[in-house]
């Protein structure tokens, strides 16, 4: 008894997802009721239009005609928008943008092709909606996709910023191609085939909201601030843009690589997983050295490993699953477009998809990680 009150003591301590303001618990209940009402709409739709994928993976995939499929995804950057506004530095949330929609429309094994912008913003400031836009149309250099149109939302009374007229609420959609019958679900995972990880650029756009409160808001730290560790400030590595992924798995693809399964390490961190696999788990055993940023945040909140785990990247922003064999190929591929590649772990077989990671002895354990 004594043992269970040390602990439960230990877990108020800690800072969590929820504790800082997100409540993705409700997200989920959310989700379970929306999902029933969605599904009914797969039936408006007979031929084109039609999804040829559930719901439930990293994109929406539609039929569109000719053994051809359309991958479709909306996201946007969160509270990230909070460091931008402190700093104000406006011209790299857009990459961020077009790299949470882009890297989603490769886990299907689609090609992104175009975007599309959503700007909320309290007062229309034109040097500000331009960097904004700059940042976009870097993104959308970086992922080799055109920006074919937007909107802009001028709402004083709803948006609200962290400085005066410079609140701003940024979002995408993008879109991307795909064969039908190349469409990547899992399905063709085996036992012993290899995980690799690509190296994350640092939080990326999941997990703002727990890191400023305990980087910012806790330590009464400002964005300008220089920490041991960190080679710029701290505002600069919260606000370093999410990794674009395209160029490297792309080319992966169109080499006839056998990409079993892909996942953008998002929200939700190394449980992602879990979305494209079949049967099978993820047993992930040579994880690289943490970045330091997440050191930080763990250490301020102060926030528990299964929580750190859960909510980011710890420095790996994409995974690819693929035969052991393919694996020098694909990481030369990797090499030759500057990105950081590892070898982290092996499938194995399992109907529950368990995702145990063993360095820091953690298992999932549905929507969560725990110790063992």
């Amino acid at each position: 008894m004594e043992n269970t009150e040390i602990a439960d003591d230990a877990a108020d301590r800690h800072l969590t997802y929820q504790k800082a303001g997100a409540d993705t618990a409700k997200v989920d209940i959310a989700l379970k009721r929306i999902i029933k009402l969605v599904k009914t709409t797969f039936e408006f739709r007979d031929t084109v239009g039609k999804p040829t994928l559930p719901i439930g993976h990293f994109s929406g995939v539609i039929d569109i005609g000719d053994g051809r499929s359309l991958a479709v995804k909306t996201d946007g950057v969160g509270t990230k928008v909070f460091i931008a506004q402190l700093m104000e530095k406006y011209d790299t949330v857009g990459i961020d943008c077009v790299a949470m929609n882009v890297n989603d429309i490769l886990c299907v094994g689609a090609e992104p092709v175009s975007m599309v912008d959503y700007i909320a913003i309290q007062d229309p400031d034109p040097d500000i909606l331009e960097e904004i836009v700059k940042g976009l149309v870097e993104g959308c250099r970086r992922a080799d996709v055109t920006l074919s149109g937007g909107e802009i939302a001028i709402m004083p009374e709803m948006i609200k910023g962290k400085r005066e007229n410079r609140g701003f609420d940024l979002v995408g959609m993008g879109v991307g191609t795909v064969s039908t019958d190349k469409i990547i679900t899992g399905d063709k995972i085996e036992e012993g085939d290899i995980i690799l990880g690509l190296a994350s650029s640092g939080i990326h756009s999941n997990g703002m909201t727990l890191a400023r409160r305990a980087l910012l808001d806790n330590t009464g730290f400002d964005v300008d601030k220089q920490i041991d560790g960190l080679d710029k400030s701290l505002g600069e590595e919260l606000l370093e843009p999410t990794k674009i992924y395209v160029r490297e798995v792309r080319e992966m693809l169109d080499q006839g690589l056998d990409l079993r399964s892909l996942a953008h390490i998002t929200g939700d961190g190394f449980l992602n997983l879990g979305r494209v696999s079949v049967n099978h788990g993820f047993r992930i055993d040579s994880l690289p050295d943490v970045p330091q940023v997440f050191g930080l945040i763990q250490k301020y909140g102060p926030v528990s490993e299964e929580e750190m785990y859960q909510v980011y990247n710890m420095g790996i922003g994409f995974c690819i699953v693929l035969p052991e064999d393919e694996v020098d190929h694909a990481m030369r591929i990797a090499e030759k477009h500057d990105a950081g590649c590892y070898e982290i772990g092996r499938m194995f077989k399992d109907p529950d998809k368990t995702v145990i990671l063993e360095q820091p002895r953690l298992r999932s354990d549905g929507k969560r990680f725990v110790s063992y």
